[in-house]
């Protein structure tokens, strides 16, 4: 007792008869050991040994010195806190605030005696509470964004939907964000650093309406809004507990604990049977995680569909002839007046939804940074004054939702058994990847022509021989986002990892290379047919080249053709130089071949030739994959 004493802060009168009491019960009851307590204080499972780990990496989270490793002690020491006579103020909360999800779920499960145990007046909490005036929660799933390492899988985040807004008003909620506390700009950086744990993360609480607007305006992302069926009390679980947590933090994993996984973790306390981190143990792909909310029974309401500004004006030009999108593109840029008579010959709703058009894609270009005119914000005014001359309705187009949401597309973990023939010899193959999407991969709930792979690897057997590792590529991504003449994003690419390689004297070394490239793709108006072409570089390292390495460049050219939605076809030629280290001139054509036979299972067939030190081969694959 002396020990609980003496790790709780700032200790008043204390009963300790009535402590000990209190204790015995809860261990009587294995409160420590309840999936609640557990949830609440954010333990998991060890990896590698037996017991449990705290996720939270701030000392003060923990009462008890070994609470991070043990419940037992943590939910003793939680108790004695309770006895704190610390006074609240800005800079200091009691105990029985400052942990207030525990405090109500001990208090449910023992029945404090407020005799005994006085209760706290929260003053700060309650003002917060009132603030938000909650109703409901809504989980929002902002979509890939493939410019910054940390949304390339998608984010989400948590909407606090008050009792006096609409649909018309739901801007003006507030949302709990997590998100790693960093300056980073370097992209790179950020994504080493981020898969080792190298940034704390925190929860924030901010306006919907500044999130909305760096995610469809600023990174042109498309948001889905997943209203959540969650009763009053349930709720308020969820926001005591986002209490507890907004001046802890923890350790940002970019694959695992990252800003999805986080959020399952807060949201999972609002039920005891809800367990929602369970199946992530290794990595969490943001759309895997809406996935597991929305297959839990009664957990979503209504979903809606929040285009972004890019997606909208995508839509408003789709449906203008090539001479209502030249007038765009002239107003936009500042090289035809808003009071072009060109303009005064259209219908009077052309004209309008022309104006409007061209109002989006200046707002669009000064989104990016693209300030391209001498004065945008004047010009964008010019615009609205133009169309509010215009006595016709909003020319707002009808932009309908796709038709397969973020968690109704495949799984992102994917196995795949196959066999084939390569330069004469039949072989078996077993790969997987941990995640996320690749190129052959159905679009439906991710974004078309966005490659993200983590841990990729492929085991080969050939006849005769034994099991080697053919191909093992921790990281490769893609990005081949279509261009005209209002959008101009450059496709690039970047891959690393070991491959085989066929050496003059027959042998097959593992060979370490790195990667990458940029160009641009061309689509059809539907997206079913893409043609790209990237310029390249890289080098790869190994004692068998005669230098021990080599560097290079090249050019990859491919068209992707979607023959329907089940069956894609990719041709592509890709010819490289190595001309620093062990020369050499390798190319390789190909066609591959996806045919879906249900969301998560797909077969393939892929050909090529290759030619590697003035040697060609054939390479022949048929697999079955399973995504999981």
């Amino acid at each position: 007792m002396l020990l609980l004493l003496s790790q709780a802060p700032a200790i008043a009168a204390v009963d300790d008869a009535y402590l000990a009491e209190l204790i015995a019960r809860s261990r009587q009851l294995h409160l420590a050991q309840r999936p609640e307590w557990l949830k609440l204080v954010h333990y998991v499972p060890n990896r590698l040994s037996p017991g449990v780990h705290g996720l939270v990496a701030s000392p003060d989270f923990y009462n008890a010195p070994r609470g991070a490793t043990n419940p037992q002690a943590e939910l003793e020491a939680t108790l004695a806190s309770f006895y704190s006579d610390v006074q609240e103020s800005d800079q200091r909360q009691n105990p029985q605030c400052r942990f207030i999800a525990r405090f109500a779920w001990l208090d449910q499960q023992l029945a404090f005696d407020s005799r005994r145990l006085r209760r706290q007046v929260c003053a700060r909490y309650q003002r917060w509470h009132a603030s938000l005036n909650p109703a409901g929660a809504t989980l929002i799933f902002a979509s890939a964004y493939m410019n910054s390492p940390s949304s390339m899988l998608g984010h989400t985040l948590l909407r606090i939907d008050a009792k006096d807004q609409d649909e018309t008003t739901r801007l003006l909620a507030y949302s709990i964000n997590f998100a790693a506390s960093t300056r980073e700009t370097n992209g790179i950086a950020f994504a080493m650093n981020g898969l080792f744990g190298g940034y704390p993360g925190a929860f924030s609480i901010l306006p919907y309406y500044a999130k909305v607007r760096e995610y469809g305006d600023l990174e042109n992302r498309d948001i889905w809004e997943y209203q959540l069926a969650l009763s009053p009390v349930e709720l308020d679980r969820v926001l005591m507990h986002a209490w507890e947590l907004g001046s802890v933090y923890f350790r940002y994993y970019f694959l695992d604990e990252n800003c999805s996984y986080q959020l399952l973790a807060l949201l999972q306390v609002a039920r005891p049977d809800l367990d929602l981190t369970g199946p992530f143990r290794w990595w969490a792909a943001p759309s895997d995680t809406v996935r597991v909310v929305a297959a839990q029974p009664g957990l979503i309401g209504a979903v809606v569909y929040r285009p972004s500004n890019a997606t909208v004006i995508r839509r408003r030009l789709a449906a203008m002839n090539e001479v209502e999108r030249k007038q765009v593109r002239e107003l936009s840029t500042g090289r035809i007046a808003p009071n072009d008579k060109t303009l005064g010959k259209l219908p009077v709703t052309e004209e309008a939804a022309v104006l409007e058009a061209g109002q989006d894609y200046v707002a669009y270009r000064r989104a990016i940074g693209r300030n391209d005119v001498p004065n945008p914000a004047e010009l964008a005014h010019e615009l609205i004054v133009a169309r509010s001359r215009l006595e016709v309705a909003p020319q707002m187009p009808d932009v309908s939702a796709p038709q397969v949401r973020p968690d109704q597309g495949h799984r992102s973990s994917q196995v795949s058994v196959g066999t084939g023939r390569w330069e004469g010899r039949n072989f078996q193959q077993l790969s997987g990847r941990g995640a996320y999407h690749d190129l052959m991969d159905a679009d439906g709930g991710y974004v078309p022509g966005a490659q993200i792979e983590f841990l990729k690897l492929a085991l080969r057997h050939y006849t005769g021989g034994s099991i080697r590792i053919e191909d093992f590529t921790p990281l490769s991504i893609l990005s081949l986002s279509p261009r005209d003449d209002f959008f101009e994003p450059i496709s690039w690419k970047i891959e690393t990892g070991w491959q085989r390689v066929r050496m003059v004297d027959g042998d097959e070394p593992l060979v370490f290379g790195i990667e990458g490239g940029a160009g641009a793709t061309e689509s059809n108006e539907s997206g079913t047919f893409r043609y790209y072409g990237l310029l390249e570089a890289g080098s790869r390292v190994d004692a068998a080249f005669s230098s021990a390495y080599q560097f290079g460049s090249g050019a990859i050219a491919g068209a992707l053709l979607d023959l329907n939605p089940r069956w894609r076809v990719n041709a592509y030629a890709r010819g490289f130089r190595y001309f620093l280290g062990q020369l050499e001139t390798p190319w390789r054509a190909g066609l591959e071949q996806r045919f879906a036979l249900a969301p998560d299972l797909a077969l393939r067939a892929n050909i090529a030739r290759e030619v590697e030190f003035r040697r060609g081969f054939n390479n022949v694959t048929v697999s079955i994959q399973y995504y999981f």
